[in-house]
């Protein structure tokens, strides 16, 4: 309903008031990245037997109060710096070949884990896997990480590399897990060669369920039924 000018009820703002100003979020997400980045310097440094909320903030620039304010607890900033790690995305490999696309997965996960501290952050999510909000990280982790690769197999599939009913994250899995592994549990280093062999173990693997599929080899022609 309008009203006549003069008339407003006493409680109605000015006309000329200015509306409230709205915060961007732009240095709310500037304070996360800085906390964020320390913490995983801090872990880098120091593992998470040695990660302080004080060091932490003493590194970002703010106040102890910021992050008590936002994370709360020392397990849940980690568990957001784990959730920002599976963020950090590489481009998803488009060679033309399953061994091109396989062979860059995996160069891609070993730069990855052979950062310094991310081998030890991961670690430190196993650690913590009791707490929920660190375990709820990891999974983001791995299925972010899987979901966005997933398209690697899928192509693989459709060019008839792979087997049609192939597990695209059965594929991925079967490539990842011993390079995490050897540097994670074995604390080796991920040399050249042995990439090489779990590249080539992946493909014998699922390339021999396309061979059996078309059924045996004539034992006299090498030739496969149809």
């Amino acid at each position: 309903m309008n009203h006549q000018r003069g008339h407003e009820p006493e409680n109605e703002q000015p006309a000329t008031s200015p509306a409230p100003r709205k915060r961007t979020g732009g240095r709310s997400a500037r304070v996360r990245q800085a906390v964020l980045t320390a913490t995983l310097d801090q872990v880098a440094e120091h593992g998470i037997e040695g990660l302080t909320v004080g060091d932490v903030a003493a590194r970002a620039g703010v106040a102890e109060t910021t992050i008590y304010r936002r994370w709360g607890t020392r397990t849940a900033l980690v568990a957001d710096a784990v959730t920002e790690l599976a963020a950090v995305g590489n481009p998803v490999p488009d060679t033309g070949t399953l061994r091109g696309d396989l062979h860059q997965l995996a160069d891609q996960i070993a730069h990855l884990i052979s950062r310094p501290g991310i081998a030890r952050l991961l670690a430190t999510t196993i650690a913590l896997s009791a707490d929920p909000d660190v375990a709820a990280a990891r999974r983001r982790f791995w299925n972010d990480r899987f979901e966005r690769t997933a398209h690697v197999i899928r192509k693989a599939i459709e060019r008839g590399e792979l087997p049609e009913d192939v597990d695209p994250r059965e594929v991925l899995e079967t490539l990842s897990a011993p390079l995490y592994f050897r540097l994670l549990v074995g604390d080796q280093p991920l040399e050249s060669a042995f990439i090489t062999r779990c590249i080539d173990h992946t493909i014998a693997l699922y390339t021999m369920e396309l061979r059996s599929s078309h059924g045996p080899e004539d034992p006299l022609t090498g030739r496969r039924p149809g």
